[in-house]
Parts: structure tokens; sequence; C-alpha cells
């Protein structure tokens, strides 16, 4: 996590910071882009948003808005490499202050109040709160989605020489099938911004990042597939490469959001 600094002259204690963009958002947040927007209340713009989550003088949590995407990219890049970041939004580039953080945060600005929501005032939106991924629904299927992608390896050492690959045709995972023939269908249909989404991998090859109702899907350009279903919890399902698996890829890459 960064540093905590005081921001504006509003005194924002920031905390973090995430990109809402159609290539990089917080997936526990929406299937797409879109979706992501309408839950913050927001017009979604191909441009995106910056969102620095923080806290007022008396603790309160708020979640400011600004379109000075480069600033908050830059200051999330050096604070990953451990370094210190001032970020403080020029006010002309902020959309607006919402109450409340969209996401959970386990830390909490020194010498404030502990995290709060702050005082309703009359015609304010409701704050926004984390999505509930205690239990197996939307948002942890998403998560999950997002740990094989950062956890590429270890996922992959799992299933080596594993004979229990789904298959494109294979009726035995008619869950698996739907998924597949859905990510075909935005091949001819591109579907929301974000639903597809590209990035970078080892060597040449691209991690896909897809999403659609009730279901995501992680896969290498250059290897398999991982499929999660909303209505299997826990399950990860391995789709073998097939005469079909790298077509398929190779296309909806083409069309992927990526980061730029």
């Amino acid at each position: 996590m960064p540093t905590t600094e005081s921001a504006d002259n509003d005194q924002l204690f920031v905390l973090t910071a995430v990109l809402l963009t159609p290539a990089q958002f917080p997936s526990v947040l929406g299937d797409d882009y879109p979706e992501v927007c309408a839950g913050l209340g927001l017009e979604p713009y191909a441009e995106g948003y910056g969102l620095v989550l923080g806290q007022d003088g008396d603790g309160a949590r708020w979640t400011v808005v600004t379109e000075d995407v480069s600033l908050v990219a830059c200051a999330i890049a050096a604070w990953d490499c451990g370094m210190e970041y001032d970020l403080s939004p020029d006010e002309n580039s902020i959309v607006g202050a919402l109450p409340g953080w969209p996401l959970a945060l386990a830390v909490a600005a020194p010498g404030v109040p502990q995290p709060h929501d702050p005082e309703p005032q009359e015609g304010d939106p409701a704050p926004l709160a984390p999505p509930d991924a205690g239990e197996w629904g939307p948002a942890q299927r998403r998560l999950g989605a997002d740990e094989i992608a950062m956890q590429w390896a270890a996922w992959r050492e799992q299933v080596e020489g594993d004979s229990t690959f789904a298959e494109p045709g294979d009726e035995a995972h008619k869950g698996v099938r739907r998924v597949l023939e859905e990510a075909r269908g935005y091949v001819n249909d591109p579907p929301p911004a974000g639903r597809v989404r590209s990035s970078f991998a080892a060597g040449e090859a691209r991690t896909l990042r897809v999403d659609g109702p009730g279901w995501s899907m992680v896969a290498r350009t250059d290897d398999i597939a991982f499929v999660l279903l909303d209505e299997e919890p826990g399950e990860v399902h391995p789709v073998g490469r097939g005469p079909e698996l790298p077509g398929l890829l190779s296309s909806l890459d083409e069309l992927a959001a990526r980061p730029v």
C-alpha cells in the first residue's frame, strides 16, 4: 500500500487508488466497464477514471473520482515500486467525491478517527460499500478468476498431465460448453467494453480475462483456459487447447481492451 499522504485542500488522506478504464478496473465490482461505472453512478467514458480512496480529517471514507487517469497510473506504479508519491489530483480534473469506499481496505490514515461513512447530507447518494464476497457468487467468482490470472504458473502446474480437461464439445461439461459458445459469440457481436481484456504474459503470449453472465474465463493465448461458473461454487474447470480453443483465444485477443 502507498504511504498515506495529505492530498488536496479538503485534506483527504489518500490510502490507495485504482484505475477504472475499459482495460483495467476492479473485477469484483462487475463483469464489464459499463456495469462498474453504473454501480458508481458514472458515465462509461472511453478515457476512464482514477478512483482515489481516502479519509477526511474526521476519518470519514471518501472516493474521489478524477479524470486524470495518467496521474493515478503514475502513482500506482510508484507505490508498486515502494516509492512515495503525493497523489493530489487537480481540482479541475475531479468529477466528484462519493461517500464510502467501493473496495474493502485493511488500512487507515494515522492520527484521524477510524474509517466510517460520512454523515449523510440531503440529496447525497448512499455510501459506497464493497460487494459481499463472503459467499460464492459473481463477486467471489470474479475474484477467483483474478487469483488464477495472478498465480497462473501455480494453477497451471496443478493440471499438468491431467486427463480431466474439458473440451469445447464435451457433453459432460455443459456449463463449460455454454461459456465457450458465449465467448465465441463475442467475436461476431462484440460485448460491452471490458468483458474481454488482454494483458501481458510471458514471452509473446497474452493473458485473457473474459467475463459474461454467470461465468469468468482466464486463458493464455499460447496455452489452456480456466472457467469458473456461478452455479458451481469453488469449482475451476481447465479447458484443453484442442482444435478450437487456440483460434477462439486469438480472435478474442484481437477485440480485447488493452492497457495503454
